[in-house]
C-alpha cells in the first residue's frame, strides 16, 4: 500500500464523500475514485459502500481507516524525527566522558547541548581518554572527552578547558607545611599514577611538568584518580592531580599544594571521529567556544 492512498482514504472516511474529500485533498473526484479503487485491490476488499448522499464505510473499510490514523501518525512522526536530526536537532549522540574530568566546563558544555538540543537522544558512558579514542575509531562513540594531546590522524578534536595540577601529599608530610612546593623537592619523592595506557599524552605531559629536571619515581598504580588519592592518604607517596577532580573528591588525610613557578597544567578536549557525518556532533562543536 502506498502512504499516498492511506492519506486519500482517510481523508475520505472523514468526510464519508467523493466530492468533499476530492476538495480537500485538491485532486479531481473521478482521480480519488480511481485511487480508492487501486486501494481496494491492493487490500482485497470493499472499503466504501457507494450512495447517492455520499458513501460509508465497510466493515474492513473502518479497521483500515483506524489503522491508516495510526499508520500516518508515526510516519508523520518518523519524518519529523529524521528531519530534525539533518537539522542538528534531533537524533542520537553516544557521549564518552574522560574519568579524570567531570563538572566544571564539561557537564556546562553536555548541559547547554540538551537545552539546545532537546530531542537529541544522548547515550553517556565513560572510561578513559585512550578507550575512547579507540571507541570513536570503531565507531561505538559519535564524541568523547578526552585528555590531549591525542595524535592520531583519524581524529579531531577542540580544546574546551585547562586544569591546573596540584600536589596531593599525605597530611603528615614535611612538604604540607609549605602554601607552594617547589619541584625540584620532588625529585626522588615515590609517586602513584594511573596506568600510562589510559591517557598515554596526559601521563607524559604531568610527568614532564612536575619532574621537568627527571626524578620521577614511581611507586605504584592504581585505576582512578580515587584510589589515587587514597593511596595518598594512606601515606609514603605523592601524587599530581587534577584540581577539579582533586577538590571535589575531597578525600581525607590529603593535603593539596600548589606548585611555584608557572603553574602546571593538563588540557580537557572534545574529540570526534574525522569521518564523523552525524549531525548531532557538528550541533555539539557548534556549543564549543572557539
Amino acid at each position: 500500500m502506498e502512504l499516498r492512498r492511506l492519506r486519500y482514504f482517510m481523508v475520505l472516511a472523514e468526510e464519508l464523500h467523493f466530492t468533499r474529500a476530492a476538495a480537500r485533498l485538491r485532486i479531481a473526484q473521478p482521480a480519488l475514485s480511481q485511487q480508492i479503487r487501486v486501494l481496494e485491490r491492493e487490500i482485497g476488499a470493499r472499503l466504501v459502500e457507494r450512495g447517492r448522499g455520499g458513501c460509508a464505510l465497510t466493515p474492513v473499510g473502518a479497521v483500515v481507516a483506524a489503522e491508516a490514523v495510526t499508520l500516518l501518525a508515526e510516519v508523520a512522526a518518523a519524518e519529523e524525527r529524521i528531519a530534525a536530526a539533518v537539522r542538528g536537532q534531533g537524533g542520537r549522540l553516544r557521549l564518552a566522558y574522560t574519568r579524570s574530568a567531570r563538572g566544571g566546563s564539561v557537564d556546562e558544555l553536555v548541559e547547554r547541548f540538551r537545552a539546545a538540543h532537546p530531542l537529541v537522544e544522548v547515550v553517556p558512558e565513560t572510561g578513559w581518554t585512550a578507550p575512547n579514542v579507540a571507541g570513536l575509531l570503531a565507531g561505538r562513540y559519535d564524541a568523547a572527552f578526552v585528555r590531549p594531546p591525542v595524535d592520531d590522524p583519524g581524529i579531531r578534536w577542540l580544546p574546551i578547558g585547562t586544569e591546573e595540577l596540584l600536589l596531593a601529599l599525605p597530611a603528615g608530610h614535611p612538604l604540607a607545611a609549605r602554601r607552594r612546593v617547589p619541584r625540584e623537592l620532588l625529585r626522588g619523592e615515590p609517586a602513584v599514577m594511573w596506568p600510562r595506557d589510559n591517557g598515554p599524552g596526559m601521563y607524559d605531559r604531568i610527568v614532564a611538568q612536575v619532574w621537568p629536571g627527571g626524578g620521577f619515581v614511581l611507586a605504584r598504580h592504581e585505576p582512578d584518580d580515587e584510589q589515587l588519592l587514597r593511596s595518598v592518604a594512606a601515606g609514603g607517596v605523592i601524587a599530581a592531580v587534577p584540581s577539579g577532580r582533586a577538590t571535589a573528591l575531597r578525600v581525607p588525610g590529603v593535603v593539596l599544594r600548589r606548585f611555584t613557578g608557572v603553574p602546571p597544567t593538563v588540557d580537557i578536549g572534545l574529540a570526534w571521529a574525522a569521518s564523523s557525518r552525524n549531525p548531532a556532533v557538528r550541533a555539539l562543536l557548534a556549543l564549543v567556544s572557539p
